[in-house]
């Protein structure tokens, strides 16, 4: 199938018969069931919980359902001809207390799920950790705790022993500038902590924990691919004036560097953000060296492009973005601009390191209103942005950038965290009071582009 974007006609053939179309989810997102066959309580159970926490009073107990569901919805995969899905497994499923005890029922599923997607020719991506910490663990601290790269890589180990035999591709953690700015920096996610108190041992933790669980499947699976995905944002400031262009460096410090550097052997970008230096204090002897791994691929999740500006008045980075919705530009429903350059100028940025072996879009999508008329959805916008993006891929792939997947975020309409069910990013839509499934015309549209 052909389709003419940013006045560049592109199609599946263009990239290769080797390149990786696939399409993303997390266990958390869709799963529901968030108290069966002895599941144990994770950060999002309790923050859900909470009053004001969730955009209407919303929560994740049922989802989309995936957890009953899936063979349903692995079917649609199928009819769509993607042959590849990414799926995270849900830490309090096997280890309901974060460590201790396997719960047998959770791996039962898991292997069901996975077996069900060879069955169908679907091959399975497997993310580690996508935000759903035990309760049980942020309890004694969380990502906070030293002692979590201790129980990460006993999950991890569970996982590899229990998995590792059929699936081959791996990422070891989800956007942990997310989960740690998000969640322990401003609040708005689980478990909903704040400080900068909170914000540099859970970063310093993730980062540990990410090679950690690289070491431990390389040793018990030294065969498959393993990866880990960051959350990237294509940076500009807001004019030429030497102070925007600083605010701006300073913003894509923390958002596109502070995590992928020091496992790359580079530490920590202290020069470029100064605020990183208070984090030696969290730093061990040794821990420079067991923050670095040699992944096979790195995962990059993008949507957008942030404008910065200088901020007297914001600590520690002295920088404020600009509101999408100020600039006139056009907005997905999270209100983050449409600027398919955005993925071409990240790929290039990643592409300079010479530690990455391989990149792949592991997430990349958009919000829009969705609406159902007779039995059908139609989504130009979806359709547009993914075409846009997609051209922009290719561009980068052209020019030597070695880039070598693309996954769409995301399936179905799910649970958007905190902002709950109002947003829809899927392929597929969902009518999440009766769980009827509806391909919209985007999931068509990626399936024949795809065959």
């Amino acid at each position: 199938m052909e389709l003419t974007t940013q006045n560049t006609s592109i199609n599946k053939q263009l990239f290769g018969d080797d390149f990786i179309w696939g399409v993303a989810t997390a266990a958390l997102q869709i799963e529901g069931a968030h108290d069966a066959d002895n599941k144990g309580e994770n950060i999002w159970d309790v923050f859900s919980a909470k009053k004001g926490k969730i955009s209407g009073g919303h929560h994740h107990y049922i989802a989309v359902d995936f957890y009953n569901r899936y063979r349903d919805d692995i079917d649609l995969i199928k009819q769509l001809n993607i042959p590849n899905f990414r799926f995270s497994i849900a830490w309090s499923r096997i280890l309901p207390n974060g460590e201790g005890p396997v719960n047998q029922a959770g791996i039962d599923h898991y292997n069901n799920v996975i077996n069900y997607c060879l069955e169908q020719g679907v091959e399975p991506w497997i993310t580690l950790y996508h935000w759903d910490l035990p309760q049980a663990l942020e309890v004694k601290g969380g990502w906070t705790n030293r002692d979590i790269i201790a129980w990460f890589t006993e999950f991890v180990n569970v996982c590899a022993h229990n998995f590792g035999d059929r699936v081959k591709h791996w990422m070891i953690m989800n956007e942990p500038s997310v989960f740690t700015g998000a969640g322990y920096f401003l609040g708005i996610h689980a478990p909903g902590r704040t400080g900068l108190s909170n914000f540099l041992p859970a970063v310093h933790h993730a980062i540990m924990c990410m090679a950690a669980g690289g070491r431990a499947l390389r040793n018990i699976l030294p065969d498959v691919q393993i990866g880990t995905t960051f959350s990237c944002s294509y940076i500009e400031p807001a004019s030429d004036k030497l102070k925007d262009i600083e605010a701006a460096k300073r913003v894509d410090t923390l958002l596109n560097r502070v995590y992928i550097e020091p496992v790359l052997g580079l530490g920590y970008p202290k020069e470029d953000l100064p605020v990183l230096k208070k984090m030696e204090k969290y730093i061990h002897p040794g821990d420079m060296e067991a923050m670095q791994f040699d992944f096979d691929f790195i995962g990059i999740q993008l949507y957008t492009r942030e404008i910065a500006e200088y901020s007297f008045f914001t600590p520690y980075v002295h920088a404020s973005l600009v509101k999408a919705k100020n600039r006139n530009v056009p907005l997905t429903d999270m209100g983050w601009e449409v600027y398919p350059p955005a993925i071409y100028e990240i790929l290039k940025k990643f592409d300079k390191y010479d530690g990455i072996k391989k990149i792949y879009i592991t997430e990349n999508g958009a919000a829009f209103p969705d609406e159902v008329k007779g039995d059908k959805v139609h989504d130009p916008k979806r359709v547009e942005y993914l075409q846009n993006y997609i051209a922009q891929v290719l561009k980068a792939k052209n020019e030597g950038c070695k880039v070598h997947g693309y996954f769409v975020w995301t399936l179905t309409d799910n649970f958007e965290w905190a902002e709950g069910y109002n947003p829809r990013f899927g392929l597929i839509y969902v009518d999440f009071e009766t769980q009827q499934r509806i391909i919209k015309s985007s999931g068509q549209w990626y399936g024949d582009f795809i065959k």
